[in-house]
């Protein structure tokens, strides 16, 4: 159960579920049923609750607990700007942090999730990353904050100028500053 919640950090349980079912359905199950078991057991108190069923739902429960709480915002930096390109398939959300740092979440088709990570700076309108934050050139290490249109955008003109045009693909639109 707990390699199965840990695969939320590797592309979406939902996804890895389907790619496995045969062997991760009926674990759930069985787990699910162990589960209600020890809450009826530890209900009636007369009866006595194994302990390694006691300690092992600990164990999941804690599991569940901290995985939670490395993924939510309690123990991360301020977020001061956030921006979304919607694709067909895919949504890419950069959230720039006050530390410097950035997160690309990619959340897709099938439940596909994907986090990467990166360093930033900013210079006037222009953001300058010193790590980008995915795994090819899809993002460029510079990019162009244009607040007028509330947009990020990717590309550059001939003349070396960042495109202010929005265009399919070609910018992230702002959703907090």
């Amino acid at each position: 159960m707990i390699a199965w919640m840990t695969t939320s950090l590797f592309g979406g349980m939902l996804f890895y579920l389907f790619l496995s079912g045969f062997a991760l359905l009926p674990i759930a199950i069985g787990y699910i049923i162990s589960l209600l078991d020890f809450c009826v057991t530890l209900c009636k108190r007369k009866t006595k609750t194994s302990k390694i069923k006691k300690y092992s739902h600990l164990a999941v429960g804690f599991a569940m607990v901290a995985l939670y709480a490395l993924n939510s915002e309690t123990f991360k930096s301020k977020a001061v700007l956030s921006a979304t390109l919607k694709d067909d398939l895919f949504h890419y959300q950069l959230i720039f942090r006050e530390n410097g740092r950035v997160e690309n979440h990619i959340n897709g088709f099938a439940g596909f999730s994907q986090t990467h990570h990166g360093k930033y700076s900013f210079r006037g309108d222009t953001i300058i990353f010193s790590q980008v934050p995915y795994d090819n050139d899809f993002i460029p290490d510079t990019m162009y904050l244009n607040k007028a249109e509330n947009a990020i955008f990717l590309d550059r003109n001939e003349d070396g100028s960042f495109s202010s045009e929005k265009m399919w693909l070609n910018h992230f639109e702002v959703n907090k500053k």
